[in-house]
C-alpha cells in the first residue's frame, strides 16, 4: 500500500516566505508612521511650551515698562538718561537687540541696577544698585535694564548673552502706536516708532522651526499693552 508524500513543496514555501515578508513589511510601516507621527506631535508640544514660556516671560516684563515709582519719571533726582528711552529696538532682520527698563515684578536672584526711592507724595531719587535701608515712609521700587538678542538664530538675553532659546526662524517686535501722546487706542503698528509717548502696546512675533524638519515652522504671536506711559 502506497502513502502520498506529507510536507510543503516550494511553491508553497515561496508562498508563506512571500506573505511573511509582506506581513512584516506592512507592520514596519505602521510603526514607522506612528513613530513619525508621535516625533511630529511632540516637536510641535515642545515648540509650543518653548514659546509659552518665552512670551509669557517677555509679556510680563513688557507690563512694567516705564514704571519708574509714583513719582513723574522728570522729577526723579539723579535718574540716569536711559531713563528718558526705557525701550528701545535696534538692528537689521536677522540680527537684533531690543532694550528695555522694567520694575521688578516679584523676587529676583540678583541685585537691581537701579531703586528709585520715593515718599510718593514730594520727592523721588534713583539710586545705582539696592539701596537699603528704606526710612519711615519711603518706598524702593526696584528697576532693571533687560536685553534681548536675536542673532544666529538664538534668541539670547543679558549683557552676557544667555542663551534663552534655539531654533529661532524670525523674533519681531512692532509698536501699537495711538494718534498721538494723549490718544488712547492703537491706530496703526510701527517698527521704529518715534514717539515713545505715542506706543500704547507691544507686539510680538516669533517663529520657532525644526532642525530635523519634522513639523513646519511654527509662528506665535502676543500682543501686550503697556500699564505705563513712556513719555
Amino acid at each position: 500500500m502506497k502513502h502520498s508524500n506529507a510536507g510543503f513543496g516550494l511553491t508553497e514555501l515561496m508562498l508563506a516566505l512571500a506573505l511573511g515578508v509582506l506581513l512584516v513589511l506592512g507592520a514596519t510601516q505602521v510603526f514607522l508612521g506612528a513613530r513619525q507621527t508621535y516625533l511630529a506631535q511632540y516637536s510641535a508640544a515642545v515648540a509650543q511650551e518653548d514659546a509659552r514660556f518665552v512670551l509669557s516671560k517677555i509679556a510680563q516684563e513688557i507690563r512694567m515698562v516705564g514704571m519708574f515709582g509714583c513719582i513723574a519719571p522728570d522729577s526723579i533726582i539723579d535718574a540716569p538718561l536711559v531713563f528718558t528711552t526705557p525701550i528701545s529696538w535696534q538692528g537689521a532682520a536677522g540680527s537684533r537687540s531690543w532694550r528695555f527698563i522694567s520694575a521688578d515684578v516679584g523676587p529676583q536672584g540678583t541685585k537691581p541696577d537701579w531703586t528709585v526711592v520715593s515718599d510718593c507724595t514730594r520727592s523721588a531719587q534713583a539710586y545705582a544698585g539696592q539701596h537699603l535701608p528704606l526710612a519711615p515712609g519711603e518706598t524702593g521700587f526696584a528697576l532693571r535694564r533687560i536685553i534681548y538678542w536675536f542673532e544666529n538664530g538664538q534668541l539670547k538675553t543679558g549683557t552676557g548673552k544667555t542663551v534663552l532659546l534655539d531654533n529661532v526662524a524670525a523674533f519681531d517686535v512692532s509698536f501699537g502706536m495711538a494718534s498721538s501722546a494723549a490718544g488712547q487706542s492703537v491706530q496703526r503698528y510701527e517698527e521704529s516708532p518715534v514717539s515713545l509717548a505715542s506706543i500704547r502696546s507691544v507686539k510680538i512675533a516669533l517663529t520657532l522651526q525644526d532642525p530635523k524638519a519634522r513639523i513646519r515652522d511654527q509662528s506665535y504671536h502676543v500682543v501686550v499693552a503697556l500699564r505705563n506711559r513712556l513719555g
